[in-house]
């Protein structure tokens, strides 16, 4: 089978992580071969640079700094675990991709978004095949970002304000993308939603 590439994107606390992990369980069942992975991370290089973006004062860095940070680490990424998969048949699902540039470097921490198109085009070059847009109230979700009391919650400290023109800037970024992008419900349960993106993975593969 031809390697593929699905991206979940979404807010912070939309349950994309689970229903990411969730998909490549599900798809290994059925005998797929799957590579479940994140961003930023998802190589050793990728994830130092991870816990640079990720923890800290919110406004350690600037939005031109973050989006070169993000930028070296998705070129790590995909030089050492996504093209390779891909190019061995597989089926890589990965939790946040260039999406999520786009939405917090290039329009909710400032105007960079020609930037980070540029940036993308000339050091990364791959869109997704599938990216499943796990879509929910920006204040329910930042409330479970906030309740998993971790250690990566930068971004969850920039408040409510920024989560909600996330979610907007989501939904017009998939009306952009519409050839790839499909957008899921997030407010039911967690088995609800996975059925929910299950049911439109497999009819992409299919």
């Amino acid at each position: 089978m031809t390697g593929k590439f699905i991206t979940f994107e979404g807010i912070d606390g939309s349950g994309k992580s689970t229903q990411a992990r969730l998909l490549a369980d599900g798809l290994k069942e059925r005998g797929y071969d799957v590579v479940l992975t994140r961003e930023p991370g998802g190589s050793p290089g990728a994830d130092e640079i991870r816990r640079l973006v990720l923890e800290g004062d919110p406004e350690k860095w600037s939005a031109e700094t973050e989006l070169l940070l993000f930028t070296a680490a998705r070129r790590d990424h995909l030089e050492r675990l996504i093209e390779p998969a891909i190019a061995d048949g597989k089926i890589v699902v990965c939790d946040r991709f260039a999406d999520s540039t786009r939405m917090y470097q290039g329009l909710s921490r400032g105007d960079l978004r020609a930037k980070v198109d540029a940036l993308h085009e000339l050091m990364i070059g791959r869109e997704p095949d599938l990216t499943l847009l796990i879509d929910m109230d920006p204040d329910q979700g930042l409330s479970r970002a906030k309740g998993r009391n971790g250690h990566e919650e930068r971004f969850e400290d920039f408040g409510p304000g920024l989560q909600r023109k996330m979610r907007q800037g989501f939904l017009a970024l998939a009306d952009e993308y519409n050839d790839r992008f499909r957008i899921i419900d997030g407010s039911g349960s967690v088995d609800d939603v996975a059925a929910k993106v299950a049911a439109v993975v497999f009819e992409t593969l299919r």
